[in-house]
This record gives structure tokens, sequence and C-alpha cells, in this order.
């Protein structure tokens, strides 16, 4: 049964069990936005697929300008 509040499907799955915000909660926000959207990308609507890796860009974008001290 898919629990879509604690544990949806689509950030589910790895092989060892973990699960996306296991990794996110370690990392600054750019960084686990940009985990987040690749670990789902096409999981949650396939349709989808191109346009959540376009996010997760967006944010290690945002990850190097901010490294490089210039803005996004």
């Amino acid at each position: 049964m898919n629990d879509s509040i604690n544990h949806p499907a689509h950030y589910t799955g790895f092989s060892n069990g973990a699960e996306v915000i296991d990794i996110t909660e370690n990392l600054n926000f750019n960084r686990g936005n940009a985990v987040k959207y690749l670990a789902r990308a096409g999981a949650k609507d396939p349709a989808k697929e191109l346009e959540d890796l376009r996010k997760a860009e967006w944010y290690v974008q945002r990850e190097i300008a901010r490294i490089e001290g210039r803005q996004a």
C-alpha cells in the first residue's frame, strides 16, 4: 500500500531501503532539491521526466552560482 504522505512511492525503491529524504536531509537546500528531482525523475509522472531533470539542473546551477559568489 502506498503512503503518499510518509513514504511516497516516487521517493522510495532504492536497493538499500533508503528514501530520498534520508539523503537530502544531509545536504543544503539547492543540493537536496537537485537530488530529489534526479531521484524521482519519471517516477512520479513519466510524462514529466525531462521537466524533473531540468529542475534538478536549475538547482545545480543555483548551487554553482552560490559557490562562485554570484546570482543565478
